[in-house]
């Protein structure tokens, strides 16, 4: 990275994944009651968290990878637009968004709809993670089609975006119409809520390098992986002809605090361990080879973590980072 760009990458900014379901994943592993996850919430606020996410799904059953749920078994999680509007309304400062919103679980102009509805209710807080959705069985068993997920994400972003930038949209693709919508009325930001894009193949990256704000990547504990894959981005860029600074570049990270061995869900194989001090120095390498902002994946889960994680911001801090 330039040291023109290192200079307008500022501090880096601290994300936490709200894990609210029982998907025996590190982590989680546990339904999480919405008293604790408010106490969460509330705490991470507290603790100079700058985020707040919250996975965008609706049941997990065993399929590919998910070969940690017995069959016959059915793990899920808390409807995302509904927990991070009651978040909002106890927060004030923290950002907040689904990691990341499934386009294909509704219709593109509804789910503009209720992104700048709740960018609206937070003050402007939203951060927008769009993605186009991989689990089968949540898609046959709410009854959604799943074939050609990224061509449905493609047609979904060039009517959600528009909308969400105040403008009517007539769009008729192969797998959604709509006809003059527009968002009336329009939430707090003209432009509407920066927009978060994960992918790794070449033609979701050129979709991120075309329309996002900010780029995601999963998941990265040391500084070589993460730059290599924010390369691939800037390859991207330039096909397309972005300048890839004007990107956010930003990661999902697992990271396991002493005491994570004890959750249902375990340690992540790829984790960043250690007391906060180490954890801290980790997140400060990220930085410098470019990461912006990290999303945590914190172990033990639970206020634990989220006392773990403000003295690890304290010494980032330190850290200059």
């Amino acid at each position: 990275m330039s040291d023109a760009a290192q200079g307008q990458r500022g501090r880096l900014q601290i994300g936490l994944m709200m894990r609210s379901g029982d998907h025996p994943v590190p982590g989680a592993g546990r339904v999480v009651p919405w008293s604790e996850l408010r106490e969460i919430a509330i705490a991470a606020e507290e603790a100079g968290v700058d985020t707040l996410f919250a996975p965008d799904h609706l049941m997990f059953r065993s399929y590919g990878s998910f070969d940690s749920i017995p069959v016959g078994e059915t793990k899920g999680c808390w409807e995302v637009w509904t927990l991070l509007s009651a978040i909002a309304g106890i927060t004030s400062r923290v950002t907040l968004g689904p990691f990341v919103a499934c386009t294909s679980f509704r219709e593109p102009a509804l789910l503009a709809k209720m992104a700048d509805t709740l960018d609206e209710v937070s003050g402007g807080r939203l951060l927008l993670g769009l993605g186009a959705g991989y689990h089968v069985p949540e898609y046959t068993a709410f009854g959604f089609p799943h074939d050609r997920l990224a061509s449905r994400f493609e047609e979904a972003l060039q009517i959600i975006l528009p909308l969400l930038k105040g403008e009517h949209v007539t769009f008729h693709g192969r797998f959604y119409d709509v006809d003059d919508c527009v968002l009336v009325p329009h939430g707090p930001r003209p432009d509407g809520p920066p927009i978060w894009i994960g992918a790794r193949q070449p033609r979701m990256l050129r979709l991120v390098a075309r329309y996002a704000d900010a780029y995601n990547t999963m998941a990265h504990s040391v500084p070589e992986t993460a730059e290599q894959q924010l390369g691939l981005l800037d390859e991207a860029c330039e096909e397309v002809g972005r300048n890839p600074d004007t990107i956010m570049k930003t990661i999902g990270a697992y990271v396991a605090f002493p005491g994570a061995e004890d959750d249902p869900g375990g340690v992540h194989a790829n984790s960043i361990v250690g007391e906060p001090e180490q954890v801290a120095e980790r997140f400060h390498a990220l930085h410098k080879v470019g990461v912006q902002h990290i999303n945590l994946f914190a172990s033990p889960w639970g206020l634990r973590a989220v006392e773990q994680l403000g003295k690890t911001i304290e010494h980032l801090r330190a850290l200059g980072s």
